[in-house]
């Protein structure tokens, strides 16, 4: 059963916010304004590898964003939707936060509504920390796949 004290349960709705801004951005700039939501010192998992520090994980995504732009199709539509988010405290100060995510693309496929399967379900852990400023930001992220579309 979940219980918080009431400053808790304000952490969680904000916690709940940084994830969705998170998605957000992927979903809408495709990470090229990510810095925001990290922490300086993250620690982040993408494309099996490891990438530390916030210039390393923007680097990460613009290059991402050069690569696709230069196919035929350029960059596809993403979209990420977060299920089961369960929040835990280390602290005052840091958190984690655990949920699946579903992930569609039109990576390799022409772009339109006619995709209905996703192209990835995951389970994510982030570790969150407040920040000087007040603000909860992501200082480690991590993923697992657990289901992923075969090119058919």
């Amino acid at each position: 059963m979940a219980k918080f004290e009431p400053q808790q349960a304000a952490d969680v709705l904000a916690i709940h916010q940084l994830v969705n801004e998170w998605a957000t951005e992927l979903d809408i700039n495709n990470g090229l304004s990510i810095t925001g939501l990290l922490t300086e010192d993250c620690d982040y998992t993408v494309r099996g590898g490891p990438r530390h520090g916030r210039d390393a994980v923007l680097a990460f995504y613009r290059e991402r964003h050069a690569e696709l732009s230069a196919t035929a199709a350029g960059v596809p539509i993403h979209r990420h939707a977060v299920i089961n988010p369960r929040v835990t405290f280390d602290g005052t100060d840091a958190a984690r936060i655990d949920f699946g995510m579903i992930y569609w693309t039109a990576m390799g496929m022409a772009s339109g509504t006619d995709h209905a399967d996703p192209a990835l379900v995951a389970d994510v852990s982030m570790a969150c920390r407040r920040c000087a400023d007040g603000h909860w930001r992501i200082a480690r992220f991590d993923s697992a796949p657990v289901f992923r579309r075969v090119a058919g």
